[in-house]
């Protein structure tokens, strides 16, 4: 059983920047992909990143070059910076670990609550 908790969301100028933190509790977090998925309303759930145990990272186009994911082990924690936000950024944004490294929201066993991040123009 992982459980995680997203930190770090808030209300930000076009053109600035956010980190986002998931905290994850349980001994195995490190042999999980943790990814970030975000939701605007009236919209299907996205992806945004994920990093695999490994290290190795992957994204959505439209945050490429601007947003990183990475992970601490030793803390058990997954972040997310963004930098160059845009007020299509604005959404709920979710933290998800899976054992298999994925794109597919179906594929994340377990969720944190999600944390708001707003962008305004």
């Amino acid at each position: 059983q992982v459980q995680l908790v997203e930190s770090g969301g808030g209300l930000v100028q076009a053109g600035g920047s956010l980190r986002l933190s998931c905290a994850a509790s349980g001994r195995t977090f490190s042999s999980y992909a943790m990814g970030w998925f975000r939701q605007a309303p009236g919209k299907e759930r996205e992806f945004v990143a994920r990093i695999r145990s490994g290290g190795s990272t992957y994204y959505a186009d439209s945050v490429k070059g601007r947003f990183t994911i990475s992970r601490d082990n030793a803390k058990n924690t997954v972040y997310l910076q963004m930098n160059s936000l845009k007020p299509e950024d604005t959404a709920v944004y979710y933290c998800a670990a899976t054992k298999v490294a994925a794109t597919n929201p179906y594929e994340y066993d377990y969720w944190g609550q999600g944390t708001q991040v707003t962008v305004s123009s």
